[in-house]
């Protein structure tokens, strides 16, 4: 089992040869490649996996299989902490006997899980070495699919491979000054079960503060729904004190009012400023 630390930043298609020339601009930057990855994800008819915000998959990448469990994790600072566990595989088919061991193997009828959805994309990746850390930079372009449907997925994944994750922000404000970019609460597993019919997270206002995390990840599912979002009874005095804190205090004025007029997350996203803000709220 390791841990994993990460940021993922959603982007829009035409924003991929701006990342492409961030990097290529970044002495600290170095190429390592691209490869084609073909992902299963698997679950329960009654999606126990999803109720659990676990993600099950088997990865092929050339002739290499990867199964990989992945647990529900936390947001800090931006970025998502999870456990995982991954295992070769001699071939494209899952197998039940190594999850035995893992949180799976007592909560969940093994003997039941499918094909869920897929997730087919372009990976193209870079090691950046600054500051005594090191963080792999993965750029993904492709598709997310369940039956017929498919949604378009182009992400930028910055990963802690060792040295402080204080680095992680760090890089991703720097893509943000540049890019539109989004900071996404919202796994790629989660993409897959929404369209697959098997997600259907609620994204009305909650009474009562709302804490910076829960106001992201509440962006992040009006971003999945492809809706917009408005505070109705949610406090977000907590949201807007730690952006007065980074310096953002106008900006998220004019994000919240955009919201209230009734301007879509997306929409939004297509602006420096949302991904801006967002990166200024998590690192506050």
């Amino acid at each position: 089992m390791a841990e994993e630390l990460e940021i993922k930043l959603t982007i829009a298609e035409p924003e991929l040869e701006k990342v492409r020339e961030w990097l290529s601009r970044d002495a600290s930057a170095d190429y390592a490649g691209e490869k084609t990855l073909i992902n299963r994800y698997f679950d329960t008819p009654a999606a126990d996996l999803n109720r659990q915000k676990a993600a099950l998959r088997v990865r092929q990448a050339g002739d290499r299989y990867i199964q990989t469990l992945k647990t529900r994790g936390e947001f800090i600072n931006g970025a998502h902490r999870r456990q995982e566990w991954e295992w070769p595989l001699p071939g494209p088919e899952l197998r039940l006997g190594l999850l035995a061991d893992t949180p799976l193997g007592e909560n969940v009828n093994l003997a039941e899980l499918e094909v869920v959805f897929e997730t087919n994309f372009r990976r193209q990746v870079w090691m950046i070495r600054r500051d005594d850390a090191v963080v792999e930079v993965a750029l993904d372009s492709g598709t997310v699919a369940s039956g017929d449907r498919t949604e378009p997925l182009n992400e930028v994944e910055f990963e802690l491979k060792s040295g402080e994750p204080a680095i992680l922000m760090s890089l991703a404000r720097e893509l943000a000054q540049e890019v539109s970019v989004f900071l996404n609460l919202v796994s790629k597993a989660e993409q897959g079960y929404y369209l697959a019919g098997l997600y259907k997270p609620r994204v009305d206002p909650e009474a009562g503060a709302l804490s910076v995390t829960a106001f992201l990840y509440q962006l992040s599912l009006a971003w999945l729904q492809e809706r917009g979002w408005q505070a109705g009874g949610s406090d977000l005095s907590e949201v807007e004190e730690a952006a007065h804190t980074a310096g953002a205090g106008a900006v998220f004025k004019q994000v919240i009012e955009a919201l209230e007029r009734g301007a879509g997350v997306r929409e939004l996203a297509g602006d420096l400023k949302l991904g801006q803000l967002q990166l200024q709220l998590a690192s506050a």
